[in-house]
């Protein structure tokens, strides 16, 4: 089936990230690799390319476009050449929408300059030792100081993706005690300098997959939030944190869906080259049929993977929407990789291939940004369950 969601412009993009990750990833990502990160001076060339500033406002040095699709066009590029680019979704997709929604006039002209040119590199911290999908029981806390000019910022946090390389962190926190009405009443956001004193990295986490993309837990100690780093209302944070929920969950949708579709794509070029018996694997009817039921799958999630992306950029992808494409796309990517790595055999369990990356990268899938069992729940309560 012909698909209808991307136009000339997204194929010319295409191509150009396609021979970017040629020239300036492929012949490195090994290295990232080995060092558990992609290098800082990696998202200076994001920026160059434009890719931090497609959904920014012209006046501050972006593009001035309003639409997912180009993300979506990366997440296909980079499953299709088995790479990651580092922390940098995190920034696009997770720190960007709190700021173009939340901040002032006089923090777009601070933030966003630095922000579209990689100069200052963005992340979001909300889960906590402890907490895990529970956001409304954060225990980070921001007192406003006596004088009024800044809040005093403690706690940790854990699981911070791009938290390393970050240089301004979203940091949620509580700046009032629940109510015994709403345990979800008095969170706030702020734009945390990482540079400010009493915070601090702690360990960079050493995850199964998803090895170039730093992953870190932070700590506050005292840390002096100026009042002008408050983004959006104070208490309103959990609201605003929902608000953006739909947009990250369509991104580990449609994400997932690209991984199964390189996992195709991986496997069918393994299964042609590789000989067994004196033929092909991919002659086997064994073979033949995995991949065919593999392909079956990649193609329902395809379909809800576009329908999702054309909703959210219509503003009318809804929590329960979002949730059902993430919980099916995610799903689908688990099924169709682990099959494509059976039919590697012994090689898929090695990392020098990518499908080995891919199987260990993909499992997160079904936890963050809301397990599947959240996922689940959420369809159900729209369902009058």
């Amino acid at each position: 089936m012909r698909r209808t969601v991307f136009n000339e412009d997204h194929e010319a993009f295409r191509e150009t990230i396609r021979a970017f990750i040629e020239a300036e990833v492929a012949p490195v990502y090994d290295e990232w690799f080995a060092a558990g990160q992609a290098p800082r001076d990696f998202y200076y060339k994001l920026g160059e390319l434009g890719i931090f500033g497609i959904n920014v406002p012209e006046e501050f040095g972006g593009a001035g476009l309003d639409t997912h699709k180009f993300e979506a066009v990366l997440y296909e590029e980079t499953s299709r050449a088995g790479v990651n680019f580092g922390g940098s979704g995190v920034h696009v997709l997770l720190a960007l929408p709190y700021i173009k929604m939340l901040a002032t006039d006089e923090q777009k002209k601070r933030y966003l300059p630095k922000f579209v040119s990689g100069e200052e590199m963005w992340a979001l911290a909300m889960t906590e030792p402890g907490t895990g999908s529970d956001v409304a029981g954060m225990k980070t806390t921001a007192k406003l100081s006596e004088d009024g000019t800044h809040y005093v910022l403690n706690g940790s946090k854990t699981f911070i993706t791009g938290g390393v390389h970050a240089d301004r962190v979203i940091v949620c926190a509580r700046t009032s005690a629940p109510t015994a009405e709403d345990r979800r009443h008095g969170i706030s956001l702020f734009a945390v300098d990482t540079k400010s004193e009493g915070y601090s990295i702690g360990r960079k986490l050493d995850k199964l997959g998803l090895r170039t993309s730093d992953t870190a837990e932070l700590a506050f100690v005292d840390v002096k939030v100026p009042v002008e780093d408050l983004l959006g209302e104070e208490n309103k944070g959990f609201y605003y944190l929902g608000h953006n929920l739909a947009s990250e969950r369509w991104g580990i949708a449609f994400g997932a869906y690209a991984q199964a579709k390189a996992a195709v794509r991986f496997a069918q070029q393994y299964v042609t080259d590789r000989t067994v018996f004196g033929k092909p694997v991919a002659h086997f009817q064994n073979t033949k049929f995995e991949l065919a039921a593999c392909q079956a799958e990649v193609d329902a999630a395809e379909a809800v993977a576009d329908r999702a992306l054309e909703a959210l950029d219509a503003g009318e992808l809804t929590p329960a929407e979002a949730a059902s494409a993430k919980l099916f796309c995610t799903e689908v990517a688990h099924r169709v990789i682990d099959r494509c790595l059976q039919l590697h055999g012994g090689y898929g369990y090695m990392n020098e291939y990518p499908i080995a990356r891919l199987y260990a990268d993909n499992r997160v899938n079904r936890i963050y940004g809301g397990t599947s069992e959240i996922m689940k729940s959420i369809i159900a309560k729209s369902m009058g369950l």
